[in-house]
């Protein structure tokens, strides 16, 4: 692992980070790609089982609406449930701060040592927290169980985030059959709104990630791809044996 080091000379300019929106990436990600992806497959599989145009689009709304209060539920209770184990973990720290002190100090010691700090910077640092609460508790918190204040997460943004743009993916496959009645051709523009869509979903997020970004968008797509060709066989399948 590579550390930082002082140079005096700049070989690239200074990039920031990616600031408050961080913490949400996942839900962004997560809500967007799923209604790509979920309502895309249950349309190929619907397709392949023979269903009718106006089948497969009330199989497509009942998914984009079913999916969407599914993921805002989910995340809600997830990332609430999250946030009261950390204030829960909060509270306890607290409590060992003022009645367990030199246990707390000792931990310290013993991370910032594991770091590969000296000896006697460990102690300036330790002795530093051990005045001032505030900045102790913060920096145990964060070492020993993962948790910076900035970075926690709103459980209604993370709901209405994933909610909404799980409906939003879902647009590209569920509104051709509103505009086709042919099947085949309506699963077509599905595959080619969705596949578009997917790529610039990969692409999208690497200006966070900062990889390859024809990779990211690709990959996206071919994982839609294998998926669509396992849920349209699973239909066609069933049609068939039906």
């Amino acid at each position: 692992m590579t550390t930082p080091r002082q140079t005096t000379e700049v070989a690239i300019p200074y990039r920031p980070h990616v600031g408050p929106s961080r913490q949400y990436m996942r839900d962004i990600i997560l809500g967007v790609n799923d209604g790509l992806v979920s309502v895309f497959l249950l349309i190929t599989g619907v397709v392949g089982g023979g269903l009718a145009a106006r089948e497969v689009l009330l199989a497509g709304l009942a998914a984009s609406a079913a999916g969407a209060i599914s993921m805002a539920a989910g995340e809600y209770m997830a990332t609430k449930s999250q946030d009261e184990v950390f204030e829960s973990e909060r509270e306890l720290e607290i409590e060992h701060l003022e009645f367990h002190r030199d246990v707390e100090l000792d931990e310290i010691r013993e991370m910032f040592g594991e770091m590969g700090l000296g000896k006697e910077d460990v102690e300036g640092i330790v002795e530093a927290l051990d005045r001032d609460d505030e900045a102790f508790l913060k920096v145990m918190m964060a070492l020993e169980f993962g948790v910076v204040e900035e970075e926690r997460r709103s459980a209604y943004t993370a709901a209405a985030l994933s909610g909404f743009l799980f409906l939003a993916g879902s647009l590209p496959s569920v509104v051709p059959f509103f505009l086709v009645d042919s099947t085949g051709t309506a699963l077509l523009i599905a595959a080619i709104g969705s596949g578009i869509a997917l790529f610039g979903v990969g692409v999208a997020k690497t200006f966070v990630t900062r990889k390859n970004w024809v990779w990211s968008g690709t990959e996206n797509v071919l994982i839609a791809t294998a998926g669509a060709l396992i849920s349209f066989g699973v239909g066609a399948i069933y049609n068939a044996l039906a």
